[in-house]
């Protein structure tokens, strides 16, 4: 009786184990659909549904596994060791080497096949545990909680240790090293019951040692495949807690990567910023307080250091680690003339929404230097109710200057963007900029008066950037105007951006999967 009671305890910590690491490969396909995919709520709503699907396979094929449980059940695992194990390490293989489009495919494929084999698993731990003496209700009960429970702890072990600490592919590697542990420990604990119990732990043990190659030596081979989704040799590279960071380099040309989207090339970078900051700089009456909103690379900073009216730059950034590197990386750090460094600027590591629902200053500048809105996390900071928290901490007399991406390649994403703006009850004046590294790309400036350019005056030192310069960016060609036509030839209607009616993702993707 007690033997059978050590035995169910047995099967009830091995359902929870292998729950967390069930939750953990879910979670973990997403993350890597969507770093090497992009759209991350595309690819983990695919990878969601593909894995649960696949759990609903596995549990519908469990019913003809009737004997041999604990064999069966340490086998399973063992294949869900070597699949989920080298999932992620194949997968960036495969994007290096084979066509567009097989990446996907191989993700899809794998999210189902683990979840198929993960489906498997429960049934036939409760035909086990029923089977030693347990009830069905009480067994079917305790085995669920086990589920369930490893399920919230997969999920939080995943978002707050495993991705920032391992990254992708050594995550992968981790939690098959424990698939394959369990099933070497329930190999060991029902060793009495099993035929052949050499070949079983033998293959175990097989197994553990190549996960743990895998975990030693697996990140560093996958850091070449990576390599070659790069024009540039990687000079440094660091998951942290929000994103991928890479920096490459190639005859001086240094070009910051956030999971895999181009932020600026060193070769033209100065086009961009000195078109983010000097024209917000020149139309505001009153420059003593500015506030930049991202721009954790230090370089908007550097353009704002030129102003000697300048005192106080507030400098809100989410992930320390993109400050942490502009200032202490040498290239990025000389790129960026120590800027962050400075005593007038403060760095604040917040959501810049959150910030500024928090916060009780004005600021005469305001720059919203921020990524694209490719998914919900980034579209609530090009909502009207982001605008509308701007524009409550903008000085009479003040200006805001916001990257809008590419009024040429996403034309109708660039005038939502701006209308969202207006709908506050700003002013705005539009301009876009040729940057080689990265095409036409869009601003929008806005005040609450109204915005005169007449005598404007850059009064620093710039590279790029004049007053007749200024003057040329704020024509538009009428392909690429605001009064934008459909296919059909007729008017489109541009839609405000908001919280609850988040329109300006789809559109930006859809704008933006032919380039």
């Amino acid at each position: 009786m007690k033997d059978n009671l050590k035995k169910t305890n047995a099967i009830y910590w091995s359902s929870g184990i292998v729950s967390i690491c069930g939750i953990i490969y879910e979670v973990l396909f997403g993350a890597a659909g969507s770093y090497i995919l992009g759209d991350g709520i595309k690819q983990y709503t695919l990878t969601i549904s593909l894995f649960l699907t696949g759990m609903g396979i596995g549990a519908y094929l469990s019913e003809k596994v009737t004997k041999n449980l604990i064999a069966s059940f340490a086998w399973i695992e063992m294949l869900i060791a070597l699949i989920g194990g080298f999932s992620i390490f194949l997968l960036f293989g495969v994007t290096a080497f084979l066509s567009d489009g097989t990446d996907a495919l191989f993700l899809y494929f794998v999210t189902l096949l683990v979840g198929c084999l993960t489906g498997v698993e429960l049934p036939i731990l409760i035909r086990k545990a029923n089977e030693i003496g347990e009830q069905l209700n009480r067994s079917t009960a305790r085995v669920l909680f086990s589920d369930y429970a490893g399920g919230l702890i997969g999920g939080l072990l995943f978002a707050f240790i495993l991705r920032p600490q391992l990254g992708l592919v050594k995550t992968a590697f981790v939690v098959a090293f424990i698939n394959a542990c369990v099933a070497l420990w329930l190999i060991f604990y029902f060793k009495d019951e099993l035929k052949r119990v050499n070949l079983h732990r033998s293959a175990g043990i097989l197994i553990i040692l190549l996960l743990a190659g895998g975990v030693a030596f697996g990140e560093e081979m996958a850091f070449s495949f990576e390599q070659k989704l790069y024009r540039d040799p990687i000079v440094y590279n660091e998951q942290t807690q929000y994103q991928q960071i890479i920096l490459t380099k190639e005859q001086g040309d240094l070009r910051l990567f956030l999971d895999g989207q181009l932020q600026f090339s060193s070769a033209d970078e100065y086009r961009y910023h000195e078109t983010l900051v000097h024209p917000a700089m020149a139309q505001s009456n009153n420059r003593k307080n500015v506030l930049i909103l991202g721009g954790g690379d230090g370089l908007a900073a550097r353009e704002l250091l030129k102003y000697d009216d300048v005192e106080s730059i507030t400098l809100v950034d989410l992930d320390p680690k993109v400050v942490e590197m502009a200032k202490t990386n040498h290239d990025l750090a000389e790129l960026n003339n120590h800027s962050l460094l400075d005593d007038r600027v403060n760095v604040i590591h917040q959501d810049a929404f959150k910030f500024l629902e928090e916060t009780s200053d004005f600021y005469g500048v305001i720059l919203v230097d921020l990524p694209d809105p490719n998914n919900e996390t980034l579209n609530k900071l090009y909502t009207l109710e982001f605008y509308q928290l701007i524009r409550n901490h903008l000085q009479p007399g003040g200006s805001v200057m916001i990257q809008a991406t590419s009024p040429t390649f996403a034309t109708e994403v660039y005038w939502g963007i701006n209308k969202t703006v207006q709908e506050t009850g700003l002013e705005t004046s539009n301009l876009h900029v040729d940057i080689p590294s990265f095409g036409d790309w869009g601003f929008v400036l806005a005040k609450r008066e109204p915005i005169e350019w007449d005598n404007i005056n850059i009064s620093v030192q710039t590279s790029f950037l004049t007053e007749e310069v200024l003057h040329g960016l704020r024509t538009f060609g009428k392909d690429i105007d605001e009064h934008i036509v459909n296919e059909k030839g007729e008017q489109v209607e541009l839609t405000v951006n908001t919280l609850i009616n988040p329109i300006l993702i789809q559109k930006y993707l859809e704008a933006w999967q032919h380039y």
